[in-house]
């Protein structure tokens, strides 16, 4: 910013006309606005055509704010103490409409006048099917005063302590005012440069700060808006963009020149069934990736059953090929093993060692697959962190695969890249689908890539939703699936780890589902976070081999537990679980070639977004459509991992609302940077000056 514009805008607050040190103290606790700056990014929530008049016969529900022209036929007071309100009655030649007060009534009634028009302002109501309007703004009616007003009114947020000292949203337009004042043109500056501003037909940065508050007709606020809203969402992308640059420049990483024997003899041979367009895409990303000499980072999500574990075998193979070990990290003994189990089954007729690594392991074993990795014999690891504990040493490490990112903290992850001279490339694999639109903004440091497509054989899921009274139908249901040599979970919903109040539920519903199926007939387990390690792994074995028909548990259910033979799932008092939750653990079935159930079962009151997440849950199967609609109704603050700094403190751009802005602010700041990642060019210097002005005030001060 140029320096006549740091000194004004970065003023403190209480130095503007109409503020001082009280309301000053006010504005910072409630709004968070400290400068000239804040006031004037402290945008209006919408705007009021003040120069409209509607006829009172033209009123209707579907209205929100009105004003009308209207003569006072009589008014009075009602009720007595608490109740007591004065009502006016006032009229056009359409209709006759009633105002109310509750407040100040004695200041009111004496500056009525009756057979007087009046301007009358406010927002409508119904009131036993009568139009109202409560505490109106009033004045008297002159045909010029409607003159005067030339432009759009703005509505600001306020709040009832900054009402009650005089500071509601009709007083903080007036600061505005004053401020906007005092600013010309060059206080100001551009922070993009001309060619994109001309080319988006956008309003200069001054016409935006201007129109956003005061725009003279409704064009000029959208443009404002537009404008401010690109603004913020290019300046987020600039800097997650060149995060990304800085690694790819500074991150040297293995070449794998070439596609060999290993890859293709398995390709063309021991596939189990066609690649998805989706994988192939994904294989060719990470192929691309892996031969330009940086260090890869690439988030991998794909929906549940996807057939990531299949890219995840291929990237291996290639990895072989070019001479290099690889690993594959789950968050679980019990994953890994399933990993292992079925990567060594893939892997056997190509003779590829493949090696299993966790903190149950025995000693002579663990000391076989040591040396192995030491040596360079095992191409292939999977494993828990055990693989990351010092005694892992790998001869040539260029391949990690991480199940389920999330799990992990990034010291873990760090300690993996220190098993080898230069970091391997690391695929991050999720099943958790995560918008794309918050995968630009919290993730866009990563490379990502999107699995979308299910592969060939695998059943959609059918959810139904029952309440409470239904109970006994539903274990009919999951009877009749039992009898045909089916399994099936109960999932019971968890407010607190191990609480007291959980285990409670928990034994309840479990005693509960052993009534229905006792056990002289059928075996059920259970799982909760009062067991060990050992007997929640002891219970997940009985389930996984088939030797136990039921398994009940809280949400520790596993993300990535594979059993084809499970094709039920009865989620108790699903209200309560979020929406991500309930496709995780609807994921755990359909994985088999059976058809396969989700049964959502729910107390018999609803909130109206329980209600909702029912209908989404029982209407759709995929992931992604579930996501978007899961940050629709939470906002990107709730979603797992988001929390970044300063990536989603939007003012005035919405991730859920903007979407298609969002990837042309992408887009944009992808052509810039890649023409010229360090901002030197003379028509990108607005951006810099900009960034260096932000410095330590978005949370990404160690970025810019």
């Amino acid at each position: 910013m140029h320096e006549q514009d740091s000194q004004i805008l970065s003023s403190p607050i209480e130095y503007l006309k109409g503020v001082g040190p009280a309301r000053a103290d006010l504005l910072k606790k409630e709004l968070g606005i400290y400068t000239f700056y804040d006031l004037l990014q402290h945008y209006p929530l919408r705007h009021i055509d003040k120069t409209k008049i509607t006829l009172i016969g033209q009123l209707n529900p579907g209205l929100d704010y009105v004003q009308i022209v209207a003569k006072i036929m009589h008014w009075d007071i009602v009720g007595e103490k608490r109740g007591r309100r004065l009502i006016a009655m006032v009229k056009d030649e359409t209709g006759i409409l009633e105002l109310v007060w509750f407040q100040g009534i004695s200041w009111i009634q004496k500056n009525l006048l009756e057979s007087t028009h009046y301007l009358i302002f406010g927002k409508l109501s119904y009131f036993n099917g009568r139009p109202q309007i409560s505490h109106p703004e009033m004045e008297v009616f002159h045909p010029a005063t409607l003159e005067a007003k030339t432009r759009l009114e703005p509505v600001y947020p306020s709040s009832e302590k900054l009402k009650a000292r005089q500071l509601n949203g009709r007083q903080l337009a007036k600061l505005t005012e004053v401020l906007l004042s005092q600013i010309q043109t060059n206080h100001i500056p551009e922070n993009m440069p001309e060619e994109i501003v001309q080319t988006l037909q956008f309003p200069s940065r001054y016409e935006a700060l201007h129109w956003i508050h005061f725009p003279n007709q409704f064009n000029d606020y959208q443009r404002a808006k537009t404008r401010l809203k690109f603004e913020e969402l290019f300046f987020a992308q600039i800097r997650l963009q060149r995060v990304r640059l800085a690694r790819h420049a500074s991150s040297k990483g293995y070449v794998f020149e070439k596609v060999g024997d290993l890859f293709l003899n398995f390709y063309n041979h021991h596939l189990p069934f066609q690649l998805t367009g989706a994988q192939k895409r994904v294989v060719k990303e990470i192929r691309q990736d892996t031969s330009r000499g940086h260090q890869m980072n690439r988030l991998l999500q794909g929906d549940v059953g996807s057939g990531k574990t299949m890219v995840g075998v291929l990237c291996m193979l290639l990895a072989a090929d070019n001479g290099f070990q690889s690993c594959l990290m789950a968050p679980t003994e019990i994953l890994a093993q399933q990993h292992f189990q079925g990567i060594s089954e893939l892997l056997q007729p190509m003779n590829v060692p493949v090696a299993l690594l966790t903190g149950s392991t025995k000693k002579a074993e663990r000391k076989v697959i040591l040396e192995g990795l030491a040596n360079g014999s095992i191409p292939i690891v999977i494993g828990t962190h055990a693989l990351i504990e010092d005694p892992v040493i790998f001869k040539k490490l260029g391949f990690a695969i991480i199940d389920e990112q999330h799990r992990f903290g990034v010291a873990q992850r760090a300690a993996l890249w220190k098993k080898s001279s230069l970091p391997p490339h690391v695929l991050v694999m999720t099943a958790t689908p995560i918008p794309r639109t918050l995968a630009m903004t919290a993730y866009g440091d990563l490379d990502y890539s999107i699995m979308d497509e299910l592969p060939p054989g695998r059943q959609p899921i059918t959810t139904i939703q029952r309440n409470e009274m239904a109970r006994s139908r539903v274990m009919e249901f999951v009877r009749t699936e039992i009898e045909k040599g089916r399994q099936a979970y109960f999932v019971y919903p968890l407010i607190e780890e191990s609480s007291k109040l959980d285990y409670e539920d928990l034994e309840r519903g479990y005693q509960e589902v052993i009534s229905y199926f006792p056990s002289h007939r059928y075996r059920t387990v259970k799982i909760h976070g009062k067991l060990t390690q050992e007997q929640k792994d002891a219970s997940m074995r009985e389930f996984v081999s088939g030797k136990a028909n039921i398994l009940v548990g809280t949400t520790v259910i596993e993300v990535g537990v594979n059993v084809p033979n499970a094709s039920v799932m009865v989620i108790e008092s699903a209200e309560k679980f979020g929406l991500s939750q309930l496709h995780q653990l609807r994921g755990r079935v359909g994985r088999g070639a059976e058809k396969s159930f989700c049964i959502l079962l729910t107390g018999s009151k609803m909130g109206q977004e329980s209600r909702q997440r029912m209908e989404i849950m029982t209407s759709t199967n995929d992931g992604f459509v579930i996501a978007e609609k899961d940050l629709e109704m939470r906002g990107p603050g709730d979603i797992e991992g988001t929390r970044q700094s300063g990536a989603l403190d939007f003012k005035i751009a919405s991730i859920t609302e903007d979407k298609e802005l969002l990837e042309l602010a992408a887009k944009t700041a992808e052509k810039v940077l890649e023409e010229d990642p360090d901002l030197n060019l003379a028509k990108n210097l607005p951006i810099k000056k900009y960034l260096q002005s932000q410095k330590g005030k978005t949370g990404w001060s160690k970025i810019s």
